[in-house]
């Protein structure tokens, strides 16, 4: 893989800088990794602070919640499973032998007068629709309909708990259309009962462990939590304000027995550095292996199916339909 010139390299860490520095800065800090199929970096570089509140730079070494990062890591373990027999795409009996849950689940609908309804499922689940998102199931935040059943109470689809991933209903019809939400929180889910061990476990030994990755974690250690970068939000005008975490319960549970009872959400979970997480992106790029170490985590048949178009009709139905 060819470097960056020196210039090149310069150029590109003062244009990332202007983002970050002067009165009004676009954005409170970057981390920017680029690596080559090799698994090497080709440029990295850490810009800004930490967050708003806080004199810490932003560093090479600064800690992320990678939120739907995560669901790229949980397609590699589901993708490693399939390979071992452990599970099988196509096959709905062996997907309701290991979540019984999805046997009954049905689909929320609105009525013309405004009222909720729910309506047996025509297909049932498979493994590749809970991989590809068109299973049915949503995200609170993005679908009006799943928020306003769930009121007053609400739905959380941040809160770190199982049940708010397994008791919610379906949003359309499996397999007929693309819908973004919690299909890969089902999926690691049924990663951790077809081996027996949890998706932190899974992911340490059969993905982490081989790469010599060691931040990307569902359970942060006191160290990575002091690493870690603050959360802002954008307001009206374009400008940002910092939050309190959205995602708290990993962050706030202490001892190995609490953090060993935490959802590790297939979907959203991990937290990690952005250079380690490249590793993941090259290994794919060089057909599941990984050209520093070696190891091999999928096939490259594997790897190439990942990579094919299995629903671009879907999204073009759904834009047509908007347009």
């Amino acid at each position: 893989m060819p470097a960056m010139t020196a210039a090149s390299a310069q150029g590109l860490r003062d244009l990332i800088d202007q983002y970050t520095t002067g009165e009004n800065p676009k954005l409170p800090g970057v981390v920017y990794c680029a690596f080559g199929q090799d698994s090497l970096p080709i440029f990295q570089h850490a810009s800004g602070k930490k967050g708003l509140s806080t004199t810490q730079p932003m560093t090479l070494d600064t800690t992320f919640w990678l939120l739907s990062f995560t669901k790229l890591i949980t397609s590699i373990a589901c993708m490693q499973c399939v390979e071992r027999g452990l599970l099988k795409l196509d096959d709905a009996d062996q997907l309701e032998e290991l979540a019984p849950e999805l046997r009954h689940v049905q689909v929320l609908q609105r009525t013309a007068e405004g009222d909720f309804h729910y309506v047996p499922k025509k297909s049932r689940i498979t493994f590749r629709m809970l991989l590809n998102h068109t299973a049915g199931f949503g995200y609170a935040f993005e679908d009006d309909k799943l928020a306003e059943v769930a009121r007053p109470v609400g739905l959380d689809d941040f809160s770190c708990d199982r049940f708010d991933v397994i008791s919610r209903p379906l949003l359309n019809q499996p397999g007929e259309t693309f819908q973004y939400g919690t299909s890969m929180d089902w999926a690691g889910i049924i990663v951790e009962r077809a081996t027996r061990v949890s998706l932190e476990t899974y992911f340490q030994e059969n993905i982490f462990g081989p790469l010599d990755i060691t931040s990307i974690t569902f359970q942060p250690s006191e160290e990575t939590k002091s690493r870690l970068a603050h959360m802002h939000q954008r307001d009206v005008d374009g400008g940002f304000y910092e939050i309190d975490h959205i995602y708290r319960k990993p962050l706030i549970v202490k001892t190995q027995e609490e953090k060993g009872d935490l959802f590790c959400a297939g979907g959203h979970g991990c937290f990690g550095k952005p250079a380690e997480f490249s590793r993941i992106i090259a290994l794919l790029l060089n057909d599941g292996q990984d050209a520093r170490t070696k190891a091999q985590l999928l096939r490259p048949e594997t790897v190439g199916g990942m990579r094919t178009e299995l629903f671009l009709s879907l999204l073009y139905n759904q834009v047509s339909d908007v347009v």
